[in-house]
């Protein structure tokens, strides 16, 4: 089987991680802040906080943004379930926002007639979580300039696009948005194994996700509410999680961002091979705009004019013949929990078309020509 997507580790990564297990400290130690460090100046923010997964870096995130009971989230239905999730953790109520048809990321004129009938109504969003599919950047400085006019916070949630760019922009400055996460799942850009990431450029952001991954505590004199300069003092501020990531996967992770611009590289280089290779077929393939530049986290293509019984035929067909092709993603709103909340078909029809319609084939580092033409192959003896 070809998967859609495999991390890809070296003897340089396994090194890495072996040295940090042979230190005195295989957590909280220097190998966190190192990793954080690399990827801030990467992306250019100007703090940076690692975490044990990018669902809790969302979490962090709505958290340091004071999102709370009664307050209003929005996002995507094209999306993995913790980008919703994330509200309601706080228990804020969730909606969404259909997506643009042709690049799969929120789509901007749905978001501008959703914001002005959310004003008249009272039910402005408290935060926006826009989602960079595939690996495409979102139109950030329209929304941007909408959350100015509407009053609303932005979390990218970037965790497809590590290295990707907008406008020449890296994804990750916060330069249109208050907060950006990146994942580090085995099949995202780069890996920890599990593991997240949370950027920021407001300081007051950034302290207050700094107690809230450490159980809310601090060991900064100058932050303490009891005057107390013992050295074993410290104080619980805030009501907060242990969401730390270890040394042992940011070692890993420091290890695997000397290699970013090669799986970019080669990410890219398969998407343009796809592209030639699928282009006269009857099906469709990205869209990425010409503003942007995809990390081509994914490479999805639509089988638009299939039935479903054609849809499923395909599917099962590639999968038995050793192409392990998934869909990305089932809409959110039509999960069962989410159902439970009163959404249901029809609410958002781009998504739901999108879904329909949408076929993840293999992309990642390892991906050999040979195994790129058999599943070309293979998807055109199906069609």
């Amino acid at each position: 089987m070809i998967p859609y997507s495999k991390q890809f580790i070296d003897d340089k990564d396994i090194d890495s991680v072996v040295k940090v297990l042979k230190s005195p400290l295989i957590t909280q130690g220097s190998y966190v802040p190192k990793f954080e460090n690399k990827v801030a100046r990467r992306c250019g923010s100007k703090y940076s906080f690692a975490v044990n997964s990018a669902t809790s870096a969302l979490h962090l995130a709505c958290l340091a943004l004071d999102l709370k009971k009664g307050d209003i989230i929005w996002t995507v239905p094209n999306t993995f379930v913790a980008s919703a999730n994330c509200g309601l953790y706080c228990g804020a109520k969730v909606d969404f926002v259909d997506i643009n048809i042709k690049t799969y990321n929120i789509c901007i004129e749905s978001l501008s007639r959703k914001l002005e009938y959310a004003e008249k109504k009272n039910k402005l969003p408290k935060i926006l979580i826009p989602v960079h599919f595939a690996g495409q950047p979102t139109k950030q400085d329209e929304i941007w300039k909408l959350s100015k006019k509407y009053k609303f916070k932005i979390i990218e949630d970037a965790s497809h696009s590590l290295g990707a760019k907008y406008k020449n922009e890296k994804v990750g400055s916060c330069k249109w948005s208050d907060i950006t996460i990146f994942s580090f799942h085995p099949v995202k850009m780069i890996t920890t194994g599990e593991g997240g990431m949370l950027l920021t450029n407001d300081k007051r952001v950034a302290s207050k996700v700094e107690m809230l991954r450490n159980s809310g505590i601090t060991r900064n004199n100058k932050l303490f509410k009891v005057k107390n300069r013992e050295a074993w003092y410290y104080e619980q501020q805030l009501l907060g999680f242990n969401y730390r990531m270890t040394d042992i996967q940011a070692a890993l992770g420091l290890s695997q961002m000397n290699k970013l611009n090669k799986f970019l590289s080669k990410r890219k280089k398969i998407a343009k091979k796809y592209n030639n290779l699928l282009s006269s077929l009857p099906i469709r393939i990205p869209e990425v705009e010409k503003k942007a530049k995809s990390s081509f986290h994914l490479y999805v293509v639509r089988l638009a004019d299939y039935s479903p019984k054609s849809y499923k035929k395909i599917f099962n067909y590639l999968r038995k013949n050793g192409v392990g092709v998934n869909l990305h993603y089932l809409p959110v709103h039509l999960h069962p929990y989410y159902r439970s909340l009163g959404f249901k078909e029809g609410d958002f029809p781009n998504a739901e078309k999108y879904s329909s319609e949408a076929l993840s084939i293999p992309i990642h580092y390892e991906l050999s020509d040979n195994e790129q033409e058999k599943i070309v192959s293979k998807i055109l003896a199906i069609l």
